[in-house]
């Protein structure tokens, strides 16, 4: 294969890795505190030595949009949505992740938990229990979860501490691998929770661009191919 076959070979697979991205956001759409994906693309350019060179593309970091998605109203006590920067903190069998997804339950246990069944930890990373005679439950601006006569715990906010360290592991959550810490003046709000942020209308207009780009690259590789037999069929006559 020549190098144009192989520059539009790797063009192709970077095409269809934004198609899958693009593809889950817009299956994600209603997942509440789902944050939209990207992918950049890169260009290797390489001097061949004879005044021509080969460029090849890859698409392999991926970007996540963290714009505030809208917030509605559910009346839920322990529905909470972070208004601004931060995540709340989750414990799983792997260790600590941020999430954006404030949809929290009490378990058979009393800890508060998330729609998996995680523990949701306060700023010291201990897990939050709610007493079963708990009634009238009140979560303030900064977290704190208290009811008519005593005070429960309070719902961390962090932040990482490099934000382009973030890592998703699943659709709403994130590992911080440089770490974490809490963020001051964090604020958050009882009875609302926050939408996915992917915008629909980009969404679609971005995959209509793709498969088009995508078409392209695959008419050329069909017709360098009828060119190279074209010639092989010349030469062996």
């Amino acid at each position: 294969m020549e190098a144009s076959g192989y520059t539009t070979l790797t063009r192709q697979s970077g095409l269809m890795r934004e198609m899958q991205l693009i593809a889950n956001n817009v299956a994600n759409i209603s997942t509440t505190g789902f944050r939209q994906e990207g992918l950049l693309f890169s260009e290797f350019i390489k001097n061949m030595g004879d005044g021509t060179s080969l460029s090849m593309a890859s698409a392999r970091v991926h970007r996540t949009s963290f714009d505030q998605g809208q917030l509605g109203q559910t009346g839920g006590q322990l529905d909470v949505a972070i208004e601004g920067d931060g995540f709340f903190l989750i414990e799983t069998p792997d260790g600590e992740r941020l999430t954006r997804a404030g949809s929290f339950s009490p378990n058979s246990v009393g800890d508060l938990v998330n729609m998996d069944g995680l523990r949701v930890l306060d700023a010291g990373g201990a897990p939050i229990f709610i007493p079963p005679n708990a009634s009238d439950i009140s979560i303030a601006p900064d977290g704190t979860i208290g009811t008519e006569d005593r005070l429960i715990g309070q719902i961390a906010i962090v932040v990482p501490t490099d934000p382009e360290a973030l890592k998703r592991e699943t659709g709403v959550l994130f590992h911080a691998e440089t770490g974490f810490e809490p963020l001051e003046n964090g604020r958050m709000a009882q009875g609302f929770l926050e939408s996915s942020n992917v915008d629909p209308i980009l969404q679609m207009a971005r995959m209509i661009e793709v498969q088009r780009a995508y078409e392209l690259g695959q008419n050329f590789l069909k017709k360098e191919d009828e060119r190279v037999r074209s010639a092989l069929q010349t030469f062996v006559k």
